[in-house]
C-alpha cells in the first residue's frame, strides 16, 4: 500500500508539474501548482521528513501560492490577455537556451540517481533503526529553528516578503498616460 501511494503521489506531482509548464491558462497553472506542492509534501512524508512537508504546505501553499492567486485575481484583464496572446510554441528558437539548460539538469539528475547508493545512506539507516517519530526530535525543532537553522528560517521569510512585493506589483493598477 505504501509503495502504491508513493507512486500515485509521484505520478501526480509529475503530471501536474507538466500541466503547469504546458498550460496556456495562468489561473489553471496556479491551481495545478497547488496540486504539485501537495503531492511533493506527500513525498516528503514518505522520505521521513515530516517537518519539511508541513513547512512546505505552510510556506508555499499557504503563503506563496495564495499570494500568486491574489496577484492574478487583482491584475487587470489587459495584462492577462497580453500574456495569453504570446507565442506559446513548445519548441522555438527563443526557448532553445532554456531547453538546453533543462536537458543538462536532466543529465546531471540522472547521473546522480545512477551513482547514488540509496540503501546505504546514513540518515535513512538511522531513521529505520530508531523509528519514524521520536519525542526528542519534536521537542528540539523550536530550539534548532532559532539557533542552528536561523539563517534558513530568515531566508524563507525573505522569500515570502518577495512574493508579497511581487503580488502587490502585479496587482497594482497602471495609470494610462494620454
Amino acid at each position: 500500500m505504501n509503495q502504491f501511494l508513493f507512486y500515485v503521489m509521484g505520478i501526480t506531482a509529475l503530471a501536474s508539474a507538466l500541466v503547469v509548464a504546458a498550460s496556456k491558462n495562468l489561473v489553471r497553472s496556479v491551481f495545478m501548482f497547488f496540486v504539485t506542492l501537495f503531492a511533493l509534501a506527500g513525498l516528503y512524508v514518505f522520505a521521513l521528513a515530516d517537518f519539511v512537508a508541513v513547512t512546505q504546505i505552510v510556506i508555499y501553499v499557504g503563503g506563496v501560492l495564495v499570494l500568486m492567486l491574489f496577484a492574478f485575481m487583482l491584475s487587470n484583464k489587459e495584462t492577462l490577455s497580453n500574456l495569453e496572446r504570446t507565442d506559446n510554441k513548445f519548441i522555438s528558437l527563443t526557448k532553445l537556451p532554456a531547453l538546453l539548460i533543462a536537458a543538462m539538469f536532466l543529465v546531471v539528475l540522472i547521473n546522480a540517481i545512477m551513482k547514488a547508493d540509496v540503501d546505504n545512506i546514513p540518515w535513512i539507516q538511522h531513521s529505520l533503526h530508531f523509528g519514524i517519530v521520536r519525542s526528542d526530535n519534536i521537542g528540539n525543532i523550536g530550539i534548532n529553528l532559532m539557533t542552528r537553522y536561523l539563517l534558513p528560517f530568515e531566508v524563507v521569510s525573505i522569500v515570502l516578503m518577495l512574493a508579497l512585493i511581487g503580488s502587490v506589483h502585479l496587482s497594482r493598477k497602471e495609470e494610462h498616460k494620454l
